[in-house]
């Protein structure tokens, strides 16, 4: 699996779309519950709208904090596989355990980057 900051980078996908995301499911729109603390999201692609744009795989406890952590175009694949769900599982295990220090310093690191709302 690609890294979502590569990912984003490579499809040139905007820090709002990402923003825009958040504020989205924190009110409760998510596309799909993907069981785990695991969330599917549609996001736009520079000049696409949502239905045409990409995918991605949010971490989240629903507590404040949004872990971004796969993303693919909707025209490369119809959802993850089961081997990927499986290792998004372990990933967002790991993050949302994560102390606010870690975090600090896993963007620090350069390993997380941080959405500015």
């Amino acid at each position: 699996m690609m890294s979502f900051s590569r990912w984003m980078r490579k499809n040139h996908v905007e820090n709002s779309a990402l923003a825009t995301a958040i504020r989205e499911m924190e009110s409760g729109l998510i596309d799909a519950d993907l069981g785990g603390l695991l969330f599917k999201k549609r996001i736009p692609l520079a000049g696409m709208g949502k239905r045409g744009g990409a995918r991605t795989i949010v971490a989240s406890k629903r507590e404040g904090k949004w872990f971004f952590l796969y993303g693919f175009n909707k025209n490369e694949k119809a959802n993850v596989s089961q081997n990927e769900k499986e290792a998004l599982l372990e990933l967002a295990s790991k993050v949302l355990g994560y102390t606010d220090d870690e975090i600090a310093t896993a963007i620090s690191e350069q390993e997380l980057e941080e959405v500015e709302q």
